[in-house]
């Protein structure tokens, strides 16, 4: 029966990929509602199993490519690739009504720049404290602070490295996961009840996962609103990451 599966999860890898990740989704939606009523977003869930499933099946096979270099599971190299996740971007990007952003005015606008500026700024000072100085960590790092998806696309637009672009990830990660929760604590103290600081809120956060998850748990009225603004941020951090931060950056830094 093993080598069954084995012959077909290797002619069809991505299909292997699919359903692999389909069982981990459902799993991690299913704990988010068992276990933590939903203000802990399936989404979290996901992405932290698969960072250690990644660890594992790096330690078992001492490779570099984690669960990647299990056969079993050799299609989530495909499935997570750079090809789909910047297909992903862009989708998440075109979905969007820009119309419906124009709504908000322009404290919307305004919000992802702040919103942008501030989780950077905060990035490149945690990695300042922890001894990076290069630029390009830095940059790769404080892209992390923005969104776990702003990290890697930046840090493979300027260089750096896996072990960076890992890091970037898991800031971005415990951002998400710290917005999710803490959001339905504080809504009432922000006056969160409104579709007009929903668009802000999302547009400061940022974090689509993050904020979906905090609105959720909320007001599910809000989600929608929110998660526009959320989208822009992800795509604006893409374009800005690489290009104004990283220079700016650099004339700081010399």
């Amino acid at each position: 029966m093993y080598e069954s599966m084995m012959k077909v999860v290797g002619g069809y890898g991505l299909v292997g990929g699919f359903a692999i990740v389909g069982i981990t989704m459902w799993f991690s939606y299913w704990f988010s509602a068992r276990f933590t009523k939903g203000r802990l977003h399936g989404s979290a869930i996901a992405i932290l199993l698969g960072l250690v499933l990644a660890y594992i099946g790096g330690a078992m096979t001492g490779g570099q490519k984690g669960v990647v270099d299990l056969p079993l599971l050799s299609g989530i190299g495909l499935l997570g690739g750079a090809m789909l996740r910047d297909f992903a971007i862009v989708a998440t990007a075109f979905g969007v009504n820009v119309n419906e952003l124009k709504r908000a005015g322009f404290a919307g606008v305004l919000s992802l720049f702040v919103g942008i500026g501030t989780s950077f700024i905060a990035g490149v000072g945690v990695a300042m404290a922890f001894g990076y100085s290069d630029v390009v960590s830095l940059t790769t790092i404080g892209a992390g602070a923005v969104t776990y998806i702003v990290g890697p696309v930046t840090g493979a637009a300027i260089g750096a490295s896996s072990e960076v672009m890992a890091l970037s990830i898991a800031a971005g990660l415990i951002k998400a996961i710290l917005v999710m929760v803490a959001t339905p604590f504080i809504a009432p103290f922000i006056g969160l009840n409104n579709p007009r600081s929903a668009v802000i809120f999302g547009g400061l956060m940022g974090t689509s996962s993050g904020v979906a998850g905090g609105l959720a748990a909320t007001d599910p009225k809000l989600v929608p609103y929110g998660c526009l603004t959320a989208a822009f941020y992800t795509a604006l951090g893409c374009l800005l990451g690489p290009s104004l931060l990283f220079f700016s950056l650099r004339g700081l830094l010399g």
